[in-house]
């Protein structure tokens, strides 16, 4: 059973489980003007291209309408791009969760929340690993499978994290991700650092 009572379709719900469409609205406001932009069109030859009015396309990037799926696949189509990509935009390869931030979600039976921190991609094989460290070393890894990503979030202390070439400070709460096929890093700040690590295999 899913852990979390109800999961609006924005990824985001406040408390008690009343879900709101504000984000919803204004991630797609910007990924509309986001590949449109990308794609060099202007707005009267993009709504062109999706059979709409250019009064409306002008609405949607302003973050003043509520497009219906229709209107979405419309655009997905004329900007040559995924539905999805215009509901969940793109991720960087390297993608940090400070705590506090990302999508929650709150049951409406118990005081408990549960944030989105990653979605599984299809046919993924993950293994997760409890991490103790101390100061004072540095935990140095060379690449991993090809596609292989990494998911740490800190429990306890504070670590750079990350690719070797930059790494990143975290504190409790933290979260990272950050490709595995490429040169990473562990090194612990603060004594008795602790953290999950999953390992994610494409």
């Amino acid at each position: 059973m899913d852990p979390v009572d109800s999961v609006p379709a924005d990824g985001a719900a406040a408390p008690g489980g009343h879900r709101s469409s504000l984000d919803l609205i204004a991630l797609i406001s910007a990924s509309i003007r986001r590949e449109r932009e990308r794609a060099g069109l202007s707005m009267a030859e993009l709504a062109r291209r999706a059979g709409i009015a250019k009064s409306t396309l002008s609405q949607l990037e302003a973050g003043a309408g509520n497009p219906s799926v229709e209107t979405l696949w419309a655009l997905g189509a004329a900007l040559d791009v995924p539905f999805s990509r215009l509901v969940d935009p793109p991720r960087p390869q390297v993608r940090i969760v400070r705590a506090g931030e990302g999508p929650v979600t709150w049951s409406e039976r118990a005081d408990y929340a549960a944030t989105l921190l990653a979605s599984c991609p299809p046919n993924a094989r993950r293994d997760i690993y409890r991490i103790d460290a101390q100061p004072g070393g540095v935990r140095r890894s060379d690449p991993h499978l090809p596609g292989s990503v990494e998911h740490v979030v800190i429990g306890t202390g504070r670590a750079l994290v990350g690719p070797a070439a930059a790494p990143v400070e975290l504190g409790p709460g933290d979260y990272i991700a950050y490709p595995g096929d490429a040169p990473h890093v562990f090194e612990a700040l603060e004594p008795d650092t602790t953290a999950t690590l999953t390992m994610e295999h494409v």
